[in-house]
């Protein structure tokens, strides 16, 4: 999950769908064969031997003669797979939120997944028809305090080389606009919340691209600042101790935040603090006028749902790569320096579906994260991997499992969404699909919301965040646990929705 707009702009990429015995074919030979081009070049034999076999084969004629004038997506999705992903779910939350929210063109779609979550109980309390709350605000702070982090790991590490891999993939994407469930608690319970009508979008909020592009440049200017400083501490003649020098540099930062401070203001607008009061009006269903007053903090603990509460939720994964019922987290990855890491307890795919399916039965909306662009389609809002015929059009295998696309970088979370209902066996209470409200609008899917089959779930699903209360216990108990295995920076499992 990224600075980029979280949306499918890549095309579709693999599926597994493939059994044991193909991937020992595919991956076991040992016969020695003898190469067209010796040298490891690409041999116009090998292309002329490809054209022959291509040119002699039906259906890779016509594939040809279609697919050299559409898009491969649009023109190789199933007519089935769409039939079959009704946007129907005989198990959804009762009350039912709105509007369908949109991102537009930033990466902030934690935030909105988080916020959706959050305006279920506010919208429920109040009998609202309609409400956002700001999502600009969250994103106000979080950026604040990602261009602090990561002075501080600038600091932390100024005697790295300047070209050693954590500190070129520090500076690679300093300040994406995504994030990470736990980093959305550190801005919660520090910052509280608000309505949207009481710190609006604005036109950086929802175009971050240029200001993302300026910060970060200050930001590398404002790093190499503090690394020369800390070489010239260190080099003087008067043997500062490491807590003189600490204080020095982090004086200095503050100095250079001044600067990322003042751009921010300009371009989001200056946002309410923490303690600051507000009064906001409001009409609910019935056209009632109401008033609340507070701060944000204030409307953020008066409003949190207090049986499940956000700060007492944690994230299950699914990552065949390592080890089940065990804690992971990513070195160096957060948003305000001392909070609360971001940690994940691995589990087996069955059991993040089962905590969505307890989680709407009890009347609660899933923060989830995935791969959105694998096998989905944003006009019918369809996530299936049977929708696109890839392996008939084509005469191939589409081969990688869960874990092969994990460490191929084929796959990682990119996106996150909620999920409000699930379709259920009649006979066998299994998913068969479920219910996803995204932050793209309403112009896309069913009027804002995405179909999801349980087959897509097992391959794209990465995260679901649940309450300790309906989390089982054995898990409670390992997030609970002291003992965690730290991936490194560049983990896909540190990939931000």
């Amino acid at each position: 999950m990224g600075a980029a707009p979280s949306k499918p702009i890549q095309p579709a990429s693999a599926r597994s769908s493939v059994t044991v015995d193909e991937k020992q074919n595919m991956f076991s030979s040992t016969s020695v064969r003898k190469p067209l081009s010796a040298d490891g070049s690409l041999a116009l034999g090998s292309i002329a031997a490809w054209e022959d076999a291509a040119s002699s084969n039906a259906k890779t004629q016509l594939a040809r003669t279609i697919l050299a004038h559409a898009d491969i997506r649009s023109a190789l999705a199933r007519r089935e797979a769409r039939i079959a992903s009704a946007h129907v779910f005989n198990t959804e939350l009762e009350f039912k939120t709105g509007p369908v929210t949109n991102q537009k063109s930033s990466g902030r779609c934690w935030l909105f997944a988080t916020t959706n979550v959050l305006r279920y109980d506010v919208m429920k309390k109040l009998n609202l028809k309609e409400f956002q709350l700001s999502q600009s605000y969250l994103f106000f702070f979080d950026k604040l305090n990602k261009s602090n982090y990561y002075l501080e790991l600038s600091i932390q590490h100024a005697d790295l080389p300047l070209d050693d891999r954590l500190i070129t993939h520090l500076a690679g994407d300093l300040i994406s606009d995504g994030g990470q469930w736990d980093m959305v608690v550190n801005l919660l319970e520090t910052y509280g919340a608000l309505p949207q009508a009481i710190y609006p979008e604005s036109t950086h909020s929802s175009l971050s691209g240029p200001l993302n592009t300026l910060l970060k440049t200050k930001l590398r200017e404002h790093a190499l600042v503090l690394r020369r400083l800390s070489s010239t501490l260190r080099a003087s003649p008067n043997a500062l101790s490491e807590s003189e020098i600490l204080a020095t540099l982090r004086a200095k930062k503050e100095e250079l935040l001044k600067e990322i401070y003042t751009v921010m203001s300009a371009t989001l607008g200056v946002p309410p603090r923490p303690d600051d009061k507000f009064t906001w009006d409001y009409y609910d269903k019935d056209g009632k006028t109401g008033r609340w007053e507070g701060t944000p903090r204030e409307f953020y603990k008066t409003f949190a749902n207090k049986q499940y509460a956000i700060a007492d939720s944690f994230s299950l994964i699914n990552d065949p790569r390592n080890d089940y019922s065990k804690l992971y987290t990513v070195d160096k990855l957060g948003n305000i320096w001392g909070g609360r890491p971001v940690l994940y307890v691995n589990t087996e795919v069955g059991n993040l579906k089962d905590a969505v399916v307890k989680m709407i039965k009890a009347g609660r909306p899933v923060f989830f994260g995935c791969d959105v662009g694998k096998f989905s389609e944003s006009s019918t809002g369809i996530m299936d991997t049977d929708l696109f015929d890839y392996e008939n059009a084509f005469d191939i295998k589409l081969q990688l499992s869960k874990a092969d696309r994990l460490q191929t970088a084929e796959s990682q979370m990119t996106h996150a969404m909620v999920i409000s209902g699930v379709h259920l066996d009649p006979q066998t209470g299994k998913p068969l699909r479920y219910k996803v409200e995204n932050s793209w609008g309403d112009a896309s899917g069913d009027k804002g919301y995405f179909v999801m089959t349980d087959r897509w779930f097992e391959e794209f699903v990465y995260q679901v965040v649940v309450p300790k209360a309906l989390a089982p216990k054995e898990l409670v108990k390992v997030f609970e646990g002291t003992e965690r295995t730290v991936l490194p920076p560049w983990d896909p499992m540190g990939a931000l929705a």
